[in-house]
């Protein structure tokens, strides 16, 4: 009989946590290198080179590869032959232990994201917990486990559907991927879960992210059966859509697609699809009894010779402290700025509040008129840092907030992640506005950018109080000019219509 101990369980899931927040899997960035290699579109080759960049600097410096550090996902195989020691609380409890020990890090913590309940109040738990598990009893003496840190922004464009039995589901997939947006941040993996009833099918989806990167070695060789013959179909389908890295369009989407499969009734079908991001993080460790687990540092070499700086050529570089509406109307579509000076950060739960307070006649407590605010939450900074890795999350979220802010605020344009739905584009167009992008999965490159951070409102809020940065050539992306022209919505369409005259390789 192997005896698994409470202490060795709970330090394996925290240097594991500690590892995957840091080190991104070696065939995600063999992947990405490929992609990179082969990509036609400067603006999604852009994206690409800074997510590398950050990747490597993140693994050097030992900093979280996103400030979304995740919603904590773990898969426990318990062989039925161990026993256990010091597990007076049960099996769950030393899991959220080990999560609580890695994002209390002093020496790297992480964000704490996870509020509860999620319906209300929603107060943030301030150490990450609880991770969702799902446990599984096996033949053997061993604990098998598989954990991820799943970030909001590709959390959020999950879908699920139960299908008639002649339903297509490669059809569903190319209908689905558009409407998801650029929020989950691609390239990344899409993970496909067929079958058993809604809750299986999406437990499927989400094992499937767990499966390592193998799309060149499949195409490579062929396919051996039926699954892997859909897993190449919706791969060339779904990269032919041209959405391209953070939606910019080009040839890359998807680096691999996964599709488990499970028994299912007659009378349906049910396909759930979750989209792994740019910040794929998981990691797989075995316990025999014989100590705590570690994984190996993957070598440096591994990472591909590129080095992303700001194009001071090309780029025009702002002065925040000095902006004007009418520069701000000057700028152009694709147009790459680099920022200097102040700005204001600002997300959900702040905007919900400033809306609580503008509804009461309050007043605010602090002044957006002629300010930039930026969609962020950012890490805890640690050492001699001013602030941790910051990197944009999902606008779309906003969008609801967007013609107050415009509208009551005087506020003169926004920083985030992906594209801005029709509401949010025609408010910017109206009040002759701009929407800028931060390339996502680059926070820890975005913050060296970061020179002064102070929260200015709302500390209780923790990660989503309001922040006040000083910036330094901060990149990023005109995405929506002050006519209402999106990049997200021309370079898609001109990628797509071009991508049937490039032929499309695996990478």
């Amino acid at each position: 009989m192997t005896t698994i101990r409470k202490d060795d369980l709970v330090e394996s899931v925290a240097a594991a946590l500690q590892y995957i927040s840091y080190y991104h899997p070696l065939d995600y960035i063999r992947s990405l290198a490929r992609a990179y290699r082969g990509e036609a579109s400067a603006a999604a080759r852009d994206a690409i080179a800074q997510i590398l960049t950050n990747s490597r600097m993140c693994a050097e410096g030992r900093r979280p590869i996103c400030q979304d550090t995740g919603i904590v996902n773990v898969f426990l195989k318990v062989g039925m032959d161990v026993r256990w020691e010091g597990f007076q609380r049960g099996l769950e409890d030393a899991v959220n232990e080990g999560v609580r020990r890695a994002y209390q890090d002093p020496d790297n913590t992480l964000r704490a994201s996870i509020v509860d309940p999620p319906e209300g109040a929603r107060r943030n738990t301030r150490d990450n917990t609880p991770a969702v598990i799902q446990v599984e009893l096996v033949p053997g003496g061993r604990l098998e486990v598989t954990l991820a840190a799943k970030g909001g922004g590709s959390e959020n464009k999950s879908k699920l559907a139960m299908l008639n039995p002649s339903d297509s589901i490669v059809d569903w997939v190319l209908n689905t991927v558009p409407t998801m947006g650029a929020g989950w941040c691609p390239p990344g993996m899409l993970g496909i879960g067929i079958g058993g009833t809604a809750e299986k099918a999406a437990l499927l989806a989400k094992q499937s992210l767990m499966d390592p990167i193998d799309m060149t070695e499949l195409m490579a060789r062929g396919p051996r059966d039926e699954v892997e013959k859909l897993r190449i179909e919706l791969y060339e389908k779904v990269n032919a859509l041209g959405i391209g890295a953070q939606g910019l369009g080009g040839l890359t989407t998807v680096l691999d697609v996964k599709v488990m499969m499970y028994p299912t009734h007659a009378a349906g079908k049910p396909v759930a699809m979750i989209p792994n991001c740019a910040a794929t993080r998981h990691a797989h460790f075995v316990l025999d009894g014989s100590g705590p687990a570690y994984l190996d540092p993957p070598p440096l070499s591994e990472w591909p010779d590129v080095h992303w700086a700001p194009d001071t050529e090309r780029s025009r570089r702002v002065n925040l402290d000095a902006l004007s509406a009418q520069e701000v109307a000057s700028w152009q579509p694709g147009q790459t700025l680099l920022l200097s000076g102040r700005m204001l950060t600002g997300r959900d739960a702040a905007h919900k509040r400033i809306q609580d307070l503008l509804a009461r006649g309050e007043a605010l407590p602090v002044d957006f008129k002629g300010r930039v605010i930026y969609y962020v939450g950012p890490v805890d900074p640690v050492r001699n840092e001013v602030v941790g890795p910051a990197g944009p999350t999902t606008a779309t979220r906003m969008d609801s907030f967007t013609e107050m802010m415009l509208a009551r605020t005087g506020l003169l344009a926004m920083i985030g992640k992906a594209e801005r739905g029709p509401a949010a584009i025609e408010s910017i167009r109206k009040h002759r506005s701009a929407y800028l992008m931060a390339v996502g999965g680059a926070a820890y490159l975005v913050a060296k950018a970061i020179k002064s951070a102070r929260v200015v409102a709302f500390a209780d809020l923790g990660m989503e109080a309001i922040h006040e940065f000083e910036v330094n050539d901060m990149p990023v992306t005109v995405a929506v000019d002050s006519k209402g022209s999106s990049v997200h919505e021309t370079g898609p369409r001109e990628w797509r219509a071009r991508i049937g005259k490039i032929p499309v390789a695996a990478t």
